[in-house]
């Protein structure tokens, strides 16, 4: 499969390798340090102590890449809305788009469901997709929706780490399975992945989200690893009240979630003391992905009329924080 990763990060960068090394034609849109180092000696990858090398066309503009089969998204979503116009020259009325991104997706409410009880203009959500330029420029039509539960980590300029985990779910924005979900799924499983092949795409993906949208930025305000954050018993509450927050939100939009906020900090518990995604990029001084994995929660709640007081509360001062130290995106 002819195949472009938008976005060589930690989890593009997983990718990348891994499809090339599976045969596929794998090109890659990056910028800066980056696109110099995969030019000039391919992406390292280290798993399980082991190293491997993969060469990748890349380039910083779409159009020197050309129209793909499959282009996988795996940008930190605060990006996207400034780059998706310029993806157009990717795709053809056959490529298929997949996002294996954090977050609420700009789609993630346009369904049939939905489409009953919210207006167009109520659909949109503007904490992800602002001006509209993604839906504009990712016709829903062509995309699927992925949900990554793998960690990885750039370690140097080039050079990504896989850590823990392997699993990805793959399925229709609108639900159901298709030709097109199972042909995905099966590149990717070529890659070594374990891949599950999604009739709830959106339900997946909100689980993911309830579970890790409070730590990610009580991580980012306070600097502790998970398991401190679970150790404090006035700073769990506050996590679990604003669990119960956005399962009552999911419970509005078709989302419910069977699992309780103590059962699902026990599964947290057990991955020891890491640092969130969040943390890592508040350390490095990299934007926060806030909106698509708060701002959204917040937004959705409001258009479905569920009351999200804990879970402002986290927005307002993790933006704050973040306002303050120069981490908000541009």
């Amino acid at each position: 499969m002819k195949i472009t990763i938008v976005g060589l990060g930690a989890v593009g960068g997983l990718l990348a390798v891994r499809l090339a090394q599976a045969g596929h034609v794998v090109s890659a849109l990056a910028r800066g340090a980056t696109l110099q180092a995969v030019r000039e000696r391919g992406l390292a990858l280290v798993a399980e102590g082991r190293r491997s090398r993969a060469s990748l066309q890349a380039a910083d503009n779409a159009a020197a890449l050309g129209e793909q089969e499959l282009v996988i998204i795996a940008l930190k979503a605060q990006t996207l809305p400034a780059l998706a116009p310029s993806l157009a020259p990717l795709l053809s009325a056959d490529t298929v788009v997949l996002t294996a991104m954090n977050g609420v997706p700009w789609w993630f409410l346009e369904t049939p469901a939905l489409a009953q009880v919210l207006s167009p203009a109520e659909r949109r959500l503007t904490s992800v997709d602002p001006d509209g330029r993604i839906a504009a420029s990712l016709p829903i039509e062509q995309v699927l929706g992925g949900v990554v539960h793998l960690t990885a980590r750039v370690e140097q300029t080039g050079e990504v780490v896989h850590g823990f985990g392997n699993r990805l779910i793959v399925g229709e924005p609108c639900g159901g399975l298709s030709p097109r979900v199972h042909a995905v799924a099966e590149a990717l499983r070529s890659g070594g992945f374990t891949v599950e092949e999604s009739a709830d795409l959106r339900h997946d993906l909100w689980f993911k989200l309830w579970g890790n949208m409070t730590t990610n930025p009580v991580s980012a305000l306070t600097g502790a690893t998970a398991d401190r954050i679970l150790d404090d018993p006035f700073v769990a509450a506050f996590c679990l009240r604003a669990m119960a927050e956005a399962a009552a939100v999911g419970e509005k939009i078709g989302c419910p979630i069977a699992q309780s906020g103590e059962e699902r900090h026990e599964v947290t518990r057990r991955l020891g003391a890491f640092k969130t995604s969040m943390l890592q990029d508040a350390e490095a001084g990299r934007p926060l992905e806030l909106d698509a994995l708060v701002g959204a929660v917040v937004e959705i709640g409001r258009k479905v009329g569920v009351a999200t007081p804990n879970i402002d509360a986290l927005l307002g001062l993790t933006r704050l924080m973040a306002n303050t130290r120069g981490l908000l995106p541009r």
